[in-house]
């Protein structure tokens, strides 16, 4: 079975749009995403229409909980912070339900899905380095988990004596004596310096594990970022994808 992972759409609708298109050019039989539907873009509510509508497995990201009301805005920054206040004066009572049925984690197909760590998945611990890797592995209850988050495309692996190895994403075949932590990178808001919006196909059969770039509308847009109103910061970094 061929799947495709998603994460951290934030409200990009022309990104999203893309790369459910290149999902079908792919001829994937399902769609999963791993949060962070919402915030930071000017459609959030059209986006979760849209996962709604095409995503088998729906998580919660931590901008998602946040809406909610479950994660104190204090530990936003200011940026994100005035994102979520827009963001939460656009969404509908519908839009509310479709993220209350968003769950933290799954395990699917042998697959640990997860928004930002499966070490207290409501907490959203970054894991950037090697040493947080290795706190994360010790929770995963699969030999492949994938996530998001950190909008870097990134493989941990952990070696039969555990030791933790670190690669930027690429395109691979997993070994069988090793486990695997996974960032897809972000469809909506990449920051690995190539603005092009960024998912991942597994072939649960074979193993295959694949990264995808899709370019899209990025000027359709930032334009309806600043008709919004929206942070300058968040406006341009998608030029340039950082």
């Amino acid at each position: 079975m061929k799947i495709a992972l998603i994460s951290d759409i934030h409200a990009n609708l022309e990104a999203l749009e893309a790369v459910l298109k290149d999902c079908e050019s792919q001829k994937v039989e399902a769609v999963h995403c791993l949060g962070d539907v919402v915030g930071y873009g000017a459609d959030p509510g059209l986006c979760l229409e849209l996962i709604n509508e095409r995503c088998k497995i729906r998580l919660l990201g931590n901008h998602e909980y946040a809406a909610l009301g479950l994660l104190p805005t204090d530990l936003l920054n200011q940026v994100a912070r005035s994102s979520l206040t827009w963001t939460h004066d656009q969404l509908t009572d519908r839009h509310f339900a479709i993220i209350a049925e968003f769950t933290l984690e799954m395990i699917e197909n042998d697959l640990h899905l997860v928004h930002a760590s499966p070490f207290e998945p409501d907490k959203w611990h970054y894991i950037l380095t090697q040493t947080e890797a290795k706190e994360a592995f010790a929770h995963v209850r699969t030999r492949l988990c994938f996530l998001g988050h950190s909008h870097l495309p990134a493989i941990f692996g952990e070696n039969s004596d555990g030791s933790v190895r670190q690669q930027v994403g690429h395109d691979f075949l997993p070994d069988e004596e090793c486990r695997y932590l996974i960032n897809v990178g972000s469809v909506g808001q990449p920051r690995d310096n190539d603005p092009r919006a960024c998912y991942v196909t597994c072939d649960t059969s074979e193993g295959d594990i694949e990264y995808h770039r899709v370019e899209y509308d990025i000027a359709r847009a930032r334009a309806k970022m600043a008709q919004a109103r929206l942070p300058q910061m968040l406006i341009d970094r998608l030029e340039v994808g950082r």
